[in-house]
């Protein structure tokens, strides 16, 4: 992507996305320490300049390559779902949009295992290294919580345990889903995470079926 004489300079908004992308696939296939913002440049087809005409320095860049990829996550979810229909049909579709992500994009969870590491390594010292993750995943995990509530309401479904329970819920089984079809991906249906979603919101309150009734008893005759 870089310009030369008689080339049209490229809008800012484009040179940060190219920059955000590299900088992922970079981190991904390197990691974050070893990787260099030269090779994020090279990467992206533009200078070292452009790095810092964007970003105060490579914590920066990370910071919001790991922003960039939640808000993307969020938008992609919204999107999923905004065809509407049932709150199992609404899982369903949010299931397997994932899923194509996760196959589409597997540097970005290999970004989060990273500072998912660094987390976790640094809790037992009683200070965190670097609460980038942190930060952006309490944000992320509140959006998923309110759209939950959101979708429950608007179809009038009844939840087998509170949106923010469920929400963490959601965030565990996407890491694992993703984990699995990295490894072993032969071995995960393309509708496997989407039929896993369906079947927990078609379940009533805890200790109910789908019907909402006590395992064992028969529903009600007309």
């Amino acid at each position: 992507m870089s310009t030369t004489p008689g080339r049209r300079r490229p809008p800012r908004a484009e040179v940060r996305r190219t920059l955000l992308e590299a900088a992922a696939r970079v981190f991904a296939r390197a990691g974050i320490d070893a990787a260099s913002l030269e090779e994020v440049a090279a990467e992206a087809g533009l200078t070292k300049g452009a790095i810092y005409s964007n970003f105060a320095g490579k914590d920066d860049l990370v910071e919001a390559v790991v922003a960039e990829n939640l808000r993307s996550d969020v938008d992609l979810g919204l999107a999923a779902v905004e065809a509407g229909g049932s709150m199992v049909e609404r899982a369903q579709a949010l299931g397997d949009e994932l899923t194509r992500s996760f196959v589409r994009q597997p540097e970005r969870h290999m970004l989060f295992l990273e500072l998912w590491q660094r987390e976790v390594r640094a809790a037992p010292g009683g200070q965190v290294r670097d609460d980038t993750l942190m930060t952006h995943r309490r944000d992320l995990h509140d959006t998923v919580t309110a759209a939950i509530a959101e979708h429950a309401a608007d179809t009038g479904a009844v939840l087998p345990m509170p949106p923010e329970q469920l929400a963490t819920v959601l965030l565990a089984l996407s890491h694992g889903f993703a984990i699995e079809l990295q490894l072993d991906g032969d071995r995960v249906p393309d509708d496997l995470f989407g039929q896993v979603l369906a079947l927990l919101v078609r379940q009533g309150p805890t200790g109910t079926g789908a019907a909402g009734l006590t395992p064992g008893t028969a529903p009600p005759t007309r």
